[in-house]
């Protein structure tokens, strides 16, 4: 891990016409260490908190097609708000929150990443606390209403969750890669954590609403907990070494080099411009340095969002019988969300120990376009209801288990690895602005493949 960030370091300290200029590495002090990996954790419990909003709405299927239909408990009727609530869903989390990164980069040194951090914590958590004040509000007679209402509520929060990341990715790529690995494995976890709770509550709560409640509970404590953390992380030593500029880690060195010291400052200081506050970062360089990443990052999570949930969340049991408590309970919970999440936090987790192929191999993209080859995997599984394509090529319970897995799993590997080369592979100065154009790539891509996914499950 060391030998890779040295690696990154000395590619981004080279010269890059007259835009960046090397530092000398010897002006700055040793970093303290990071007791008991409380930053390492405090990024991980972050990362989490980044995609809770999306995981949270959309692991809760059953509850939605309740409400939006009106049934018992044991047989929510599904309506066209319900066969679509998923697609609905990915389009309205999605696309404006491209719009919000957009505001975010432009902002990024004229607001701080505090201010934007808290105050998406402060709007994710209101939102997720009208969400629980609505779980026991009877909307029989406005189900359009309350299906407007949720839509509202999730532009709002994604906007807000993109917000958080974009600033947080922002942040960590000032730290060494361990803690962009630890935010990106977060997020993983924040996918397996909500499919945990899902099933847990439909386990022990009587009804989908009272299920709901603590679901939706579970989260708005967490959110919680993740403000609290974001407000410590700045008191730790270590924490607060990196998040000082260049210019205030070299004036924190010895007196005995001073002079030089100083003279360096003032390079520092007039060779990125993108360091001054109030100033928009330099856009064009960033962009020609990850433009290999950003595509991999665009066209994975693409690919992803397209498959999962829209099509994975309804692909139907075929080995039992319709009535059973597997078929109406568990089968979406476990083998669509709990599998996909798990398996996409083991593959960022690899990433800590394996990271190939590099930021300029051309073995990357070649392997981001191969996933392609999923959207028939899964176009041909047990997809219901089914109005024009009526082939099912897949008809076991354990082909859509398998190709889930997969799906998870690459989306983990090839996803978190170039959202971790990107700030790595720019001068230190231009990490926190690139930290969120990546955050770009990864929404464009999000909003790109939520679109064509309402395509895709009509034409099925």
């Amino acid at each position: 891990m060391e030998s890779q960030e040295s690696l990154y370091s000395s590619q981004t300290e080279e010269k890059d016409s007259s835009i960046f200029r090397p530092l000398v590495r010897s002006h700055f002090q040793q970093a303290p260490p990071d007791r008991f990996n409380a930053v390492y954790i405090i990024f991980f419990f972050l990362g989490i908190g980044s995609l809770l909003p999306w995981n949270f709405f959309c692991t809760a299927k059953q509850y939605w097609l309740y409400k939006l239909s009106n049934a018992t408990d044991h047989s929510p009727q599904q309506n066209d708000l319900g066969n679509y609530f998923e697609s609905y869903l990915s389009f309205a989390s999605t696309v404006p929150s491209v719009l919000c990164l957009v505001i975010n980069y432009l902002v990024v040194n004229k607001i701080s990443a505090k201010v934007r951090v808290l105050s998406s914590l402060f709007v994710m958590l209101v939102i997720f606390c009208i969400t629980t004040v609505l779980v026991n509000v009877d909307i029989s007679s406005w189900t359009y209403g309350f299906f407007g209402i949720t839509m509202a509520c999730v532009v709002v929060i994604s906007g807000a969750s993109n917000v958080f990341l974009g600033s947080v990715f922002g942040e960590v790529g000032r730290f060494p890669m361990r803690n962009s690995q630890a935010l990106i494995s977060g997020q993983a976890m924040g996918g397996t954590f909500s499919a945990v709770a899902s099933v847990i509550d439909l386990a022990a709560a009587s009804s989908i609403l009272d299920s709901a409640l603590a679901y939706f509970l579970t989260a708005d404590m967490f959110l919680i907990i993740c403000i609290v953390l974001y407000l410590i992380l700045p008191r730790i030593p270590y924490s607060s070494y990196y998040l000082k500029s260049l210019n205030e880690r070299a004036q924190h060195t010895g007196d005995e080099n001073n002079g030089s010291v100083n003279n360096d400052a003032g390079s520092v200081r007039s060779a990125y411009p993108s360091s001054n506050a109030g100033t928009t970062p330099p856009l064009k360089p960033i962009l020609k340095k990850t433009a290999g990443v950003g595509f991999s990052v665009f066209y994975t999570f693409f690919i992803s969002i397209i498959i999962f949930p829209s099509i994975s969340s309804s692909i139907k049991p075929t080995s039992s019988s319709s009535d059973s408590v597997w078929t109406t309970k568990y089968f979406v919970p476990l083998t669509c969300f709990f599998l996909y999440n798990f398996a996409d936090w083991v593959g960022r987790q690899i990433t800590a120990w394996i990271q190939v192929p590099g930021p300029k191999s051309k073995a990357l993209p070649i392997l981001v376009l191969l996933r392609t080859a999923f959207l028939p995997l899964f176009i041909f599984c047990n997809y219901q209801p089914r109005d024009h394509l009526h082939i099912v090529l897949f008809d076991q319970d354990f082909y859509p288990a398998i190709f889930i897995s997969a799906l998870g799993l690459t989306n983990g590997y090839l996803g978190t690895l170039p959202m971790i080369y990107g700030p790595k592979i720019v001068p230190k100065e231009l990490a926190e602005p690139t930290g969120v154009v990546m955050s770009f790539f990864l929404t464009l891509g999000l909003a790109a493949g939520s679109a064509f996914s309402v395509l895709v499950v009509h034409l099925i």
